[in-house]
């Protein structure tokens, strides 16, 4: 074969993304198993097209977060802790205090890149306690994972 190759590799840019809308129901799902996979949408990684420094993934939009399921005694033990910036600052809250919206959003945020690109692709996520979302315009396709 020639030295050089007829392939090229594509990489996507902002004006090549295509960019769809998922819908998923959190109702009994494991949190992390679900957030791994919401993680993995929202970035990109599932499309042969993917770009790591590139915003290429789809918008999430997830219900019932109230109702999704930690194993264990997770709930009556597992802690978040944060900081309000001052001395002694160091707030503590355990999981059955926090709603599920704030639970997944932790998650999900934590498995996302720690940079200007994650923070701009957390905001593909879209997260809601009850059945009910105010994206219906934009056509969500309904999403299932095989937990």
């Amino acid at each position: 074969m020639n030295a050089l190759s007829t392939y090229k590799t594509n990489s996507a840019n902002a004006s090549t993304v295509t960019k769809e809308w998922f819908v998923v129901d959190a109702a009994g799902q494991t949190l992390g198993r679900l957030s791994t996979q919401i993680a993995r949408i929202i970035r990109g990684k599932h499309k042969p097209s993917f770009t790591p420094h590139v915003d290429c993934g789809d918008h999430v939009i997830v219900i019932n977060a109230d109702q999704v399921k930690l194993t264990g005694m997770k709930m009556e033990t597992k802690q978040y802790l944060r900081h309000t910036g001052y001395p002694g600052g160091q707030r503590v809250a355990l999981a059955k205090t926090l709603s599920g919206q704030r639970i997944i959003e932790n998650a999900v945020r934590g498995m996302l890149p720690k940079n200007r690109l994650g923070r701009k692709i957390f905001h593909n996520m879209f997260v809601y306690d009850g059945g009910e979302h105010p994206h219906a315009a934009q056509k969500p396709k309904e999403l299932k994972f095989d937990n």
